[in-house]
């Protein structure tokens, strides 16, 4: 019966891939094929092979960084009550008061080496930064158009060369975040929230797509070595003809991966972006990133510091690998270059739980039990057994872990943080593990069960 369900599965993958191709065969001259076909002709091959370092990660830093820093959520003296990126949007600044910012833009702080460094003691394997948001400032030399932080700045430099330097030296994967329909500065760009509000931002979108984003994504995937991610957003109006002035940028780096945020119905990609949430039961079948902030805002503001404490984000963490999701934690950096200290002592602590506990996250797949009222569970399963890694966010008093239906025989079970053994009873309610009184974490403990054979979702 499984090998029939197998076989059947395979046939159903098998004709889909080839309807797509005959898809993307009959495509007319001129008549761009819907996006999710193009994309799963020209890349859907290759998605398990490119997925494969993403898989393993799971943890990873978001950087929201621009011209947006020097306001830091101010107006005119009035505070935001949105996000300090959307500044301009949301008060609808003229194009040429909100350009003159950049002249105040020197982030003459801004240290590559030490944002990799607090990436990296975090335990985070990747990076995505802003490379241009929707106010259409570039964060790198751009050669397309000179509102960018080397030609329009004080500052003179491109943070992203030395950032891609940093992280190849450290062993550190380096994304880049583009908005490639919503711009607020050139002309033709779109603009979210009843359009355009300055003559200056008037043209034709196909133009701005042609003139200013496409050259803008080929110098990012030329320029800057290896890019293992390209995070797209707010695909505002971008239909089937302009998402495919894209795609055959893409192959020119054969091992990035992309986002779902490229047309305008999300259908492309290799993993999708819940936002600010995490999935009640994941996604499963398809792989997913959930992007968070620490505070309220992506972008610096100056009076945001309602801060998410430690455990809340190392919690979401293991609540988002339980399910089979990555976590890629937010920075917001101040127009000065530097990472809030907020920030980095949060990264500090969660860096000290992952050293210990980075195993139990890093490589792992979604739990198969079910859930479970004193944590979460991660897993990795072998040709004969299954590493279950329980992570134990309350610790029971009664120095009884109970995991509910699991009947599987017992190979072995330890603390990771100290190896100690322990011992495991079967119960009619599942199997019992015996805990000493004290938790090992007060944020999350984790206990290694390896058990014979694979684990069946209950």
């Amino acid at each position: 019966m499984i090998r029939l369900r197998v076989a059947a599965w395979l046939a159903l993958v098998s004709t889909f891939t080839g309807l797509t191709a005959v898809a993307a065969d009959n495509a007319s001259p001129g008549e761009a094929m819907a996006p999710e076909a193009a994309w799963q002709h020209e890349f859907g091959s290759s998605h398990e092979t490119r997925m494969k370092w993403w898989r393993e990660a799971r943890f990873g830093m978001f950087i929201h960084w621009g011209v947006y820093s020097v306001p830091a959520g101010v107006w005119k003296g009035e505070q935001s009550k949105h996000i300090g990126e959307w500044l301009m949007l949301d008060y609808k600044i003229p194009v040429a008061e909100y350009g003159a910012l950049a002249q105040k833009f020197n982030p003459v702080k801004f240290d590559a080496h030490e944002w990799v460094r607090v990436a990296k003691e975090a335990g985070m394997k990747y990076i995505v930064i802003t490379a241009k948001h929707h106010d259409g400032f570039a964060m790198f030399h751009s050669k397309a158009s000179p509102y960018n932080i080397y030609d329009a700045t004080p500052f003179k430099r491109d943070p992203l060369q030395e950032l891609a330097a940093a992280c190849r030296k450290d062993g550190i994967k380096l994304g880049f975040y583009y908005s490639e329909a919503q711009d607020w500065h050139h002309p033709g760009g779109a603009a979210a929230k009843g359009g355009h509000w300055d003559p200056a931002q008037d043209g034709g979108m196909d133009d701005y797509i042609d003139k200013i984003a496409v050259p803008q994504v080929k110098e990012l995937l030329s320029n800057y070595g290896p890019v293992g991610v390209l995070w797209w957003d707010t695909p505002v109006g971008m239909n089937p003809e302009r998402v495919a002035k894209f795609l055959p940028l893409l192959k020119r780096q054969p091992n990035l991966i992309t986002n779902n945020r490229l047309d305008s119905k999300k259908t492309t990609g290799d993993f999708v972006t819940p936002e600010q949430r995490i999935p009640e039961t994941g996604i499963p079948g398809k792989d997913w990133e959930t992007c968070m902030t620490m505070n309220h805002t992506w972008g610096y503001k100056s009076f945001d510091h309602d801060w998410k404490p430690a455990s809340t984000i190392l919690h979401n963490l293991i609540d988002i690998a339980s399910k089979g999701g990555n976590y890629l934690v937010n920075v917001g950096p101040t127009s000065e270059g530097l990472i809030p200290e907020p920030s980095i002592e949060r990264l500090k602590e969660i860096g000290k739980w992952m050293k210990v506990n980075g195993e139990a996250i890093y490589g792992t797949t979604a739990s198969p039990l079910p859930r479970l009222p004193w944590g979460r569970c991660t897993a990795r399963a072998n040709a004969n057994s299954t590493t279950l890694y329980l992570h134990v966010f309350d610790w029971p008093g009664d120095g009884k872990l109970v995991v509910p239906g699991l009947n599987n025989d017992v190979l072995s079970a330890s603390l990771l943080a100290s190896g100690k053994r322990l011992v495991t009873t079967a119960t009619g309610e599942g199997l019992s593990i015996a805990l000493p009184p004290a938790a090992p974490d007060i944020i999350s403990s984790t206990v290694v069960l390896r058990v014979k054979a694979s684990v069946a979702p209950k």
